[in-house]
């Protein structure tokens, strides 16, 4: 890692904790800290789940409880069960809470224009354009890769959606049933293993590997959702079922692909697999790709 750029993400860091108020107790001028205020933010005039509330903002379970207590003493949050699962606790403005809720939405604007209002037109571009960059790679960072049981409901909708994208894409539409398979009980050791990309405990990506024989494995299901593109999400899947394939002893993958995947067939050039004859009968299949492993 260049010391360089961890010395600029900590002068950074130290900047923008510095200039929106993060150290103060009275963000933007409530008489409460950041953290307090944020959490009033998100919960909204809809409310907000608190197991939500916990994933969205990253925070622990006792962390997050202390601060709604803190709101609740405060007469700004009631929390309730959700209406659909008694389990699961609801957190929901009060009239105090919506009124408080309407001040620091106007604070939040009015301090942004403060810190657009002295820059020129062109500084102002290059400001927000910048802001844009670090926030998309700051999502991108938070992305983590790792193995999941392919049963969980979130890897069966990954899974399913990658299907639905295969068939709405393909010339001729897509049935799992006629191409090679990769059934969850494929998809775990010894005999594979699947790899969800989850952000803020959502997925949003999945790549899997299924050993074929000895030394050999096939890389299958690799789906990065929509909006969550551009973010380096597949490279990082491919780097991660390619270390996944040297700790299971693999020295080769095999995969095939169809001709409108454009992007994947890009993405697997870019990275050594390189065009080898049909190795199976995959009816979807145009081009069929390997790679030794070093």
């Amino acid at each position: 890692m260049d010391e360089r750029q961890i010395q600029q993400v900590r002068s950074f860091n130290r900047s923008v904790t510095r200039r929106i108020g993060a150290l103060s107790d009275d963000f933007l001028g409530r008489g409460r800290p950041l953290a307090e205020s944020r959490l009033l933010f998100e919960i909204g005039p809809a409310g907000a789940d608190v197991r939500d509330l916990r994933a969205r903002l990253s925070l622990d379970s006792g962390y997050l409880s202390r601060l709604l207590r803190g709101l609740e003493s405060q007469g700004l949050v009631k929390s309730q069960p959700a209406p659909d699962d008694a389990r699961v606790r609801r957190a929901l403005l009060t009239a105090k809470g919506r009124r408080e809720f309407d001040a620091l939405d106007r604070l939040s604007q009015d301090f942004a224009t403060s810190l657009l209002s002295p820059l020129g037109d062109a500084q102002r571009e290059r400001l927000t354009r910048a802001m844009a960059e670090v926030e998309r790679l700051m999502r991108a960072a938070a992305v983590v890769i790792a193995p999941a049981d392919p049963a969980r409901d979130d890897a069966r909708a990954c899974i399913d959606a990658y299907l639905r994208e295969l068939d709405e894409r393909f010339e001729t539409g897509f049935d799992a049933t006629r191409g090679p398979s990769a059934d969850p009980q494929e998809l775990v050791p010894p005999s594979g293993v699947l790899l969800l990309a989850r952000l803020d405990e959502v997925a949003l990506g999945c790549g899997a590997l299924k050993v074929l024989g000895e030394g050999v494995g096939e890389i299958k299901r690799m789906w990065v959702a929509p909006d969550a593109r551009g973010l380096g999400i597949a490279q990082r899947m491919l780097d991660a079922l390619e270390a996944q394939a040297r700790a299971m002893s693999l020295h080769t993958l095999r995969l095939d692909t169809n001709r409108t995947l454009l992007e994947a067939r890009a993405l697997y050039a870019r990275n050594g697999y390189v065009e080898i004859p049909r190795y199976n009968d995959n009816p979807y299949a145009d081009y069929w790709f390997e790679k030794r492993l070093g």
